[in-house]
């Protein structure tokens, strides 16, 4: 059997960027991804967030595609935010979303900084931090990213 390792740091933001994941079922919300991800064969090493963005941490099965799990989780995950009637203020994703391969020798490091997000978006707010993100990684910024 193969061994394959493909992490991948995953931001996907609500529609608009508007405050519609309350924080009192946050959770809620990241069980279901989570059971997304695990449908999918691939595994989740961490998912969190703030009210208008997630990130997780994510190891790629190897007969699944990046865009085809982002697709899922997107496309199922706001079905179901707008069926639960946890997230009244729920409208959907935003049309694009940012993902970075990540060494296996930064994972741990990746993980900090997903369970740091409450905390740090004291400091820095999502579209910074997205351009930062994607600057760091070799993306040429265009500001109709943040859909």
């Amino acid at each position: 059997m193969s061994k394959v390792v493909s992490l991948h740091h995953v931001v996907i933001n609500t529609k608009n960027r508007h405050m519609t994941i309350n924080v009192e079922h946050a959770e809620d919300m990241y069980r279901f991804i989570t059971s997304i991800v695990k449908r999918n064969e691939c595994f989740l090493c961490r998912i969190g967030g703030i009210e208008n963005h997630i990130h997780m941490l994510v190891d790629l099965a190897p007969t699944v595609s990046l865009s085809h799990l982002v697709w899922d989780i997107k496309r199922s995950s706001s079905e179901w935010a707008k069926r639960c009637g946890l997230f009244p203020e729920f409208v959907g994703w935003g049309k694009e979303y940012g993902a970075f391969s990540v060494s296996n020798s930064h994972r741990d490091a990746v993980i900090r900084y997903i369970i740091g997000q409450r905390e740090h978006h004291k400091q820095v707010n999502y579209d910074d931090e997205y351009r930062r993100l994607a600057e760091r990684n070799g993306v040429e910024w265009d500001d109709n990213m943040l859909t």
